[in-house]
């Protein structure tokens, strides 16, 4: 469980809004699914196609890169934002709706607004620290470099943010403050207080957010269906990391997802939910 949950690491995304597909400026409590719906338009991955573009920040991480497949798969336009342009190309399949541009989450907010652009319509955050010894590292990725994100989402008017987080990142709250996997992924530079940190200033910023924390994530394929808890309720468990990318992208596709903290794991023996309903079990803000 420990072991895992440290391969993880975060991802983050953020969804900026558009003018006329997920949540506008002025009524952020529309989603993409109402619009959708409005419109009478056949289908969510038929109404993704006629949107610009989607931000991922970390986009050659384990989970960024499923998130990116994911994306590509449901018809939505992505912007991969990474270190290394060149190298990242060779990560993916030639996509005509896929760009690479430069971007470093430690850099500051006004350089990761520039990659971002006036014609994305989400930030996709999938970053987190390499283990080394920095102890400053998941400081300077998990929690400075999420506010970073947030900040430049600001700058561009992005008014949609989905974070992947960690289960866990409450721990001390929640009394697991003995659990191996909370003392263990703290060694390394308190990675879940940094974790939690930018949790809170995402909450404060004022954007539409889900904030998504897996159990300890698995390269394995799907195992059993998604179950979906309120923020402060899943101590262990797991999830495949193609699933925790589903999450992300239904996110974004379904009001009932805004402004909530969900904590997900995959169980063999729970029962297969919509997304909308999976969302809608859980009480927001």
């Amino acid at each position: 469980m420990a072991a895992s949950l440290l391969l993880r690491h975060s991802s983050a995304v953020f969804f900026c809004q558009s003018s006329s597909l997920f949540l506008a400026k002025n009524n952020p409590s529309r989603s993409f699914t109402s619009i959708k719906m409005e419109r009478g338009e056949a289908s969510e991955e038929t109404a993704a196609k006629t949107t610009k573009k989607v931000f991922v920040a970390g986009a050659t991480g384990k989970t960024g890169k499923r998130i990116v497949e994911q994306l590509l798969s449901r018809g939505f336009a992505v912007k991969a934002g990474v270190r290394d342009v060149e190298k990242a190309k060779t990560s993916f399949k030639d996509d005509p709706s896929l760009q690479f541009v430069r971007a470093d989450v430690t850099e500051g907010p006004e350089k990761l607004a520039e990659a971002i652009g006036d014609d994305s319509q989400a930030v996709i955050c999938a970053t987190g620290f390499r283990p080394g010894f920095d102890l400053f590292a998941p400081w300077k990725t998990d929690n400075f470099g999420t506010v970073n994100l947030v900040d430049a989402c600001r700058k561009q008017g992005v008014d949609r943010f989905v974070l992947i987080s960690s289960i866990l990142v409450n721990g001390a709250a929640m009394g697991q403050i003995l659990n191996p996997a909370y003392i263990f992924l703290n060694v390394f530079g308190l990675t879940l207080v940094a974790k939690l940190q930018a949790e809170k200033y995402i909450k404060r910023s004022g954007i539409n957010y889900t904030i998504v924390r897996p159990g300890g994530l698995k390269n394995d394929p799907p195992t059993g269906n998604v179950v979906m808890e309120p923020e402060d309720t899943l101590s262990a468990g797991s999830i495949s990391r193609d699933q925790v990318a589903e999450v992300a992208v239904e996110a974004l596709l379904h009001e009932e997802s805004s402004f909530k903290v969900v904590e997900i794991v995959a169980r063999p023996d729970a029962p297969k939910l919509s997304y909308k309903d999976l969302f809608a079990s859980v009480k927001g803000v």
